[in-house]
């Protein structure tokens, strides 16, 4: 059976006059883009404008919400009330959404950023106000997510489709986790070693961690993330190499719950 993968990377994280990345490169090589939603990243324009690429190349569209943290990037976390967490997931879908319906196309999923999404991995109220959000916001979008995490967990539950995700060029522990970005180890920066993991997650299943061990990791789509030095190149690379391997890229087929 052949094999197939999605790739994504996190999109319009530019504000203003300060640019991050480069959607446009980025959205030539990766299927699926989590688009921010203003919260912690991108401006109206610039979110209208990466719906607008996304479009124009097939490229499904996810809204990566995350915590009201602009200056902090959505990296620190907050212990928002979760009636409020809810509210604020339904805030940046709609928004997000009435951009991409804008671009001819619409939002499909939702994978959040930053903090939150490494506090939904384990925290259940926040996990639960996440996904009460999702479901008043459209009961059809899928759930991108760390698999075990108790985010997806909780989406199945609730009926919502799921999608497992790996990370290229993050380190994993021995657990299965991602290493905190504190941590020595938990970023790779070689395309060549990055692109190697891939192939062999797509393949069979593991990634090897920051102790050397190897994890299991099952996941129907792979995040390159779009903001690190040389992303672009990276995520060439991943793309050239699953396709030498065989490996089918495109847009996942979340699960039913």
């Amino acid at each position: 059976m052949k094999v197939t993968i999605d790739l994504n990377a996190d999109l319009g994280e530019s504000y203003g006059r300060w640019v991050l990345g480069d959607d446009e490169a980025m959205l030539e090589v990766v299927t699926s883009a989590n688009i921010a939603c203003g919260f912690h990243a991108g401006d109206p324009a610039v979110l209208l404008s990466a719906c607008r690429m996304a479009a124009k190349r097939g490229v499904a569209i996810g809204a990566q919400v995350g915590y009201r943290d602009l200056p902090g990037f959505g990296r620190r976390f907050i212990d928002v009330d979760p009636a409020e967490l809810t509210a604020e997931v339904v805030y940046q879908i709609a928004a997000l959404d009435g951009l991409a319906r804008a671009a001819g196309t619409r939002v499909r999923y939702v994978k959040p950023h930053g903090a939150l999404y490494n506090a939904v991995v384990t925290h259940e109220a926040q996990a639960s106000a996440v996904v009460e959000g999702i479901l008043l916001a459209g009961s059809d979008l899928a759930v991108l997510g760390l698999p075990g995490s108790v985010l997806l967990q909780t989406a199945r539950e609730a009926g919502l489709p799921t999608v497992a995700e790996a990370f290229a060029d993050r380190g994993y522990t021995p657990e299965g986790t991602l290493v905190p970005r504190s941590a020595p180890g938990a970023v790779l920066h070689d395309p060549e070693e990055v692109a190697a993991r891939v192939v062999r997650l797509a393949v069979s299943g593991t990634v090897r961690a920051v102790d050397g061990s190897e994890v299991s990791v099952t996941a129907q789509s792979v995040c390159v993330h779009g903001d690190s030095p040389g992303a672009v190149g990276m995520a060439t690379a991943v793309r050239e190499a699953l396709s030498a391997a065989g490996v089918h890229v495109a847009p996942f087929a979340p699960e039913s719950a």
